[in-house]
């Protein structure tokens, strides 16, 4: 009876947890779709980079942040419910929904600094006149160098180390287990951190198409978890990689063949 009550417990638990996370990704992509504050209508009126005023600083990192949440929580979300479990099982003072909640804050909070990195790059290549105001790449050049730079990064080693801790959340957690609320926090951060070394370069590529391509947003978010789904399956990474690599060739070879033809 102590062990049906103790897994009933656990499914209780996993249960909020579970519901919690559901909100956050469909209040993310509620806000995305919503068009994130932004008048797309009115984006490429002017073909002339303008500074950017604080208020519209602020809301492309909110942007950039609700994107990394709607993309990469749900690929997290096994890891956090396994800690929830462990939590429970350990049978602690702290309370495992609490703990699990500031483990995924530890991933809010490096996706916050990517996001601020991100919004920092657009605001460069905005000023420099190779971003649309549609938040596309007007440069053949700059998108086959992020196409090529996205595909090779699938074979480093980098990619492969991060990818190993994203797939085989036993094996972090082995590894990384901290006591505490505080260590919840550092795990979900460091954890988070790898998500973010595994996956950054495809962000990157939401230069090429446009930030605010949903479609393509919602296809990284799919293939995130699919790679982190599917650990025995290597072949995933590399055919991406290979596709990237050939795409990014074919853009380029267009722009140098343009302009020569000029």
């Amino acid at each position: 009876m102590a062990t049906s009550a103790l897994e009933q417990t656990l499914r209780h638990d996993r249960l909020i947890v579970a519901i919690g996370i559901a909100v956050v990704v469909a209040f993310s992509w509620g806000y995305l779709i919503a068009g994130a504050g932004i008048d797309m209508s009115m984006a490429d009126m002017s073909m002339d980079p303008e500074p950017w005023s604080p208020a519209q600083a602020w809301l492309m990192f909110a942007m950039w942040w609700v994107m990394m949440v709607a993309m990469m929580v749900p690929s997290a979300a096994p890891m956090i419910l396994l800690f929830a479990a462990i939590k429970r099982r350990q049978a602690t003072a702290d309370s495992p929904v609490i703990s699990s909640w500031l483990f995924l804050a530890g991933y809010l909070v490096i996706w916050a600094g990517f996001s601020l990195v991100a919004v920092s790059v657009q605001w460069a290549l905005e000023q420099s006149g190779l971003l649309s105001g549609m938040m596309a790449s007007t440069s053949n050049l700059l998108a086959g160098i992020i196409l090529l730079a996205a595909g090779l990064y699938q074979f480093t080693p980098i990619k492969r180390a991060c990818l190993r801790y994203c797939q085989s959340p036993v094996f972090f957690l082995s590894r990384h287990w901290q006591p505490g609320a505080i260590g919840a926090l550092r795990m979900g951060f460091r954890h988070g951190g790898y998500c973010v070394g595994c996956c950054w370069f495809l962000m990157a590529l939401l230069f090429v198409v446009g930030v605010m391509n949903l479609a393509w947003v919602a296809a990284v978010a799919i293939y995130v978890g699919l790679e982190k789904l599917l650990p025995r399956s290597p072949w995933l990474s590399r055919a991406v990689g290979v596709g990237l690599i050939v795409a990014g060739g074919a853009v380029l070879v267009h722009s140098f063949g343009a302009t020569a033809s000029l």
